[in-house]
């Protein structure tokens, strides 16, 4: 069986937390800040963990070693 290897493109924007749960950074920030609210800028901020079925895909497919 050959090595299952991680995807270089996965390990640069998730990151598995302790309990197993995907933690990503949120979209939507890098630039236009004008037309969006204040609102939605400050929801914007920092990470937030992936649904669970998309989870379940990335762990498997794109980071199998953890």
């Amino acid at each position: 069986m050959p090595k299952l290897k991680t995807k270089s493109g996965a390990k640069k924007r998730f990151k598995i937390t302790g309990t197993g749960k995907v933690v990503y950074a949120q979209s939507g920030k890098r630039h236009g800040m004008i037309k969006r609210s204040n609102k939605q800028i400050r929801n914007l901020r920092g990470t937030t963990t992936l649904f669970e079925g998309d989870a379940y895909n990335v762990k498997k497919y794109y980071l199998p070693n953890g």
